[in-house]
């Protein structure tokens, strides 16, 4: 059976009202982003559905372009046919043959142009008993059948499909604003992130390097890392902190117990910073509750006082498991855990404080004259843009 289309439902984008268009025309466009390295495919959409011309395409590395992006709940292989009853039993029999390892069937017809002359239920029986003359082995089954096939008389065409394949779901890139995503290099980050993107967010992302602490290496695992997340939506924008002097002063002038604590506020002022310079509304962050010290509710509070931002935290009630198994299906994984240490794990307390109190994390600080590195530490930030269409050497041009 030769397919000449993939028909895309939306699912949750259905409900969106006065919006719904909003949020179509986006889910195209990134669509089209997606499908660019093929040029002759062509994504039209049509009251309720959107479709793909293959024009010749292979559908199969299509397909699993599609299921990463955000917005589409499921898809089909699909051949259009003209509104005629001839040519419909011919296309449904053909679709039917296709699957020789069945026995049993059901159609579905969905008669969107009701000015078709025949309603749904008479041509559910009219296919079906075309389809039980003209086969051998097979029958019928209503309730759990080997092949569904699914027919949609529409009024410029009809649409013949015989499975179903699960998307992304969640809502299109790109519709509920910016975030900057404070990325580690660790499993849980990159979760974050692609998280708040099924929930329509475009992401920038903020890492905190302290050379010779950390190494190139460790700046390549976050390059990486935004490469699988970028698979989810559009170019990611890296904004790379060169944080060694701000560190080394903390932990050099912070009792050990509180250094952690102000580490991450030092690292919740300069993203802030970051997002009024580039107008990003919010952060998010990989935080799972009570994962460790710095992730408790006394420590979330305190690290929280020096920004009026929101702060997302998609993991906060996940466990460690969970997340694991999100990164692996994702394909961040094996990436986050490559054995090279981040600037938070390098600089690592023996007994951080599990509950640190605001009015002492201020007491420290007050001692401590850090204005003048957090100003330096974002003014010589350097940014590398991660698309599709840049190697590893090109984005590290971007940082000289």
């Amino acid at each position: 059976m030769k397919y000449d289309h993939i028909l895309i439902r939306y699912g949750e984008l259905a409900l969106k009202g006065r919006n719904q268009r909003t949020f179509i025309n986006q889910l195209q466009n990134n669509i089209r982003h997606q499908l660019m390295d093929f040029p002759e495919v062509q994504v039209k959409k049509t009251q309720g559905r959107m479709f793909i011309l293959l024009n010749g395409e292979d559908p199969e590395p299509i397909i699993e372009k599609c299921r990463r992006i955000f917005g589409i709940h499921s898809l089909s292989l699909a051949v259009k046919v003209d509104n005629e009853l001839e040519i419909i039993n011919e296309t449904v029999l053909k679709t039917l043959l296709d699957h020789p390892s069945g026995t049993t069937f059901k159609v579905e017809v969905r008669r969107a142009n009701k000015e078709f002359p025949i309603q749904s239920q008479e041509m559910n029986q009219k296919l079906g008993a075309h389809l039980l003359k003209n086969s051998t082995g097979y029958t019928v089954d209503v309730h759990d059948p080997d092949v569904i096939i699914k027919v949609e008389i529409r009024v410029e065409a009809t649409y013949i499909t015989s499975s179903v394949i699960e998307g992304a779901g969640g809502l299109p890139v790109k519709t509920a604003g910016k975030t900057l995503l404070m990325l580690s290099g660790g499993i849980d980050s990159p979760v974050a992130g692609y998280l708040a993107m099924k929930r329509g967010v475009e992401i920038e992302a903020v890492h905190f390097h302290s050379p010779p602490y950390t190494s190139e290496r460790a700046k390549q695992k976050v390059i990486d890392l935004a490469k699988e997340l970028m698979t989810f939506g559009h170019q990611v924008k890296i904004h790379i902190v060169p944080f060694t002097e701000l560190q080394q002063a903390i932990f050099k002038e912070i009792p050990e117990a509180y250094a952690m604590t102000v580490m991450r506020r030092m690292m919740m002022r300069i993203s802030e910073a970051i997002c009024e310079k580039e107008g990003i509304l919010s952060i998010t962050i990989g935080e799972s509750l009570g994962q460790v010290a710095s992730q408790t509710m006394e420590s979330m509070n305190a690290i929280n006082e020096v920004t009026n931002y929101p702060i997302l935290r998609p993991l906060v009630a996940m466990d460690k498991s969970e997340i694991i198994n999100i990164s692996k299906d994702i394909g961040t994984y094996d990436i986050s855990i490559r054995p090279y240490e981040d600037c938070c794990t390098v600089f690592v307390p023996k007994s951080p404080k599990t509950r640190p109190r605001r009015d002492k994390v201020n007491q420290f600080e007050a001692k401590m004259d850090y204005k003048q590195l957090l100003g330096t530490a974002v003014e010589e930030s350097k940014l590398i843009k991660v698309n599709d269409h840049k190697n590893e050497e090109d984005a590290f041009k971007d940082l000289l």
